[in-house]
């Protein structure tokens, strides 16, 4: 049997080279993949804070198309809450969502940032961490902590919830009651200053914790309560407002140190469009919640909140944390926005 052997010249070589790399050209840019950017946060999907990341990474996206490939980790299921600044230190994650008490378990002076009834309202958080005192905190953080501070986003006024009604009216009222709060030093304090007995838990556990009565109770802003549907298993919301809360959106330094200037900006810009959207998002969702939340069913009580107040500040100005706060700050922050 004869088989025929094509015969290839020079120039048939040399189109077929060009051909091939004017295919790989041509496939680059659907094969190229943007800087990936992890995100870890341990709000649910369906929780304004998580909505914003998703604006966040749609306002990206249309500033640099292809330029970033942005994941967003619900749930804790990346990292646990508590765990994510190591986790940018060691350069496993990009973003995290991180609040002034993960900063103060690092960085024992800011614990004044976690005192409770510190904040009046969220423009009162807004004049802190925009202004010059928040300044010196970014670059604190940075320069000890390893992280870029992008924006301070408003989570909400924090209030109790409890499985049981008990018309609380003063700290005394809570008196032996098992309430979960976030496992970091600071957070357990406030829990046992406002009268309880602070219980550590991750905040995915809570629902059942509340379900089976491990717990008798927990506090957060009510539109987490809502979107969580935590009313499901409670009966009474007692509106103590005993910290106006925040997250920060938060970039591993070298990460962020590796980016060029206009990357930065890009992130900078989708992250104010994603604070404008959160921040607006919790106002309405506050100013509805009460409404909702007794049409669920629940008892909602207005408790004497200056004694809770008097209780919580007097508990840490007489703690051992106060003892490092930086002279001045705190009048300060009182002062910011007045």
């Amino acid at each position: 049997m004869t088989f025929n052997v094509p015969k290839f010249g020079r120039r048939t070589l040399i189109s077929g080279a060009a051909l091939l790399v004017v295919s790989i050209a041509l496939a680059g840019p659907a094969l190229a993949q943007g800087k990936a950017l992890r995100i870890s946060t341990p709000g649910a999907e369906n929780e304004i804070q998580s909505k914003a990341l998703v604006v966040f990474k749609d306002e990206l996206e249309k500033a640099l198309p292809g330029g970033f490939d942005v994941q967003i980790h619900y749930n804790g299921t990346l990292f646990a809450q508590g765990t994510e600044i190591e986790a940018m230190q060691r350069g496993n994650l990009e973003v995290a969502m991180i609040s002034p008490q993960d900063v103060a378990a690092l960085i024992p002076e800011y614990s004044i940032f976690t005192n409770g009834y510190l904040m009046r309202d969220a423009k009162h958080l807004d004049a802190v961490y925009d202004g010059e005192v928040g300044a010196e905190y970014k670059a604190k953080v940075g320069a000890d902590l390893g992280l870029e501070i992008v924006r301070s986003q408003y989570l909400g006024s924090r209030q109790l919830v409890l499985v049981k009604p008990r018309e609380v009216k003063t700290p005394a009222d809570l008196a032996g009651l098992k309430l979960r709060m976030p496992g970091s030093e600071t957070w357990q304090f406030l829990g046992n200053a406002l009268g309880g007995a602070a219980t550590p838990l991750a905040f995915e556990e809570i629902y059942l914790a509340l379900q089976t009565g491990t717990i008798d109770g927990f506090e957060n802003p009510l539109a987490d309560v809502i979107a969580n549907k935590f009313y499901e298993v409670t009966k009474e919301v007692v509106l103590t407002d005993h910290m106006v809360s925040n997250t920060f959106f938060a970039v591993a330094k070298p990460y962020w140190d590796g980016l060029s200037d206009a990357e930065k900006k890009a992130i900078e810009a989708a992250e104010a469009a994603a604070k404008a959207f959160n921040d607006d998002a919790v106002l309405a969702a506050e100013a509805d919640a009460v409404k909702f939340l007794e049409g669920q069913g629940l008892t909602v009580v207005t408790p004497d909140v200056a004694s809770f107040r008097d209780q919580v500040q007097k508990k840490f100005l007489e703690s051992d944390f106060a003892k490092t706060w930086p002279a001045g700050l705190l009048d300060r922050i009182n002062a910011a926005g007045a």
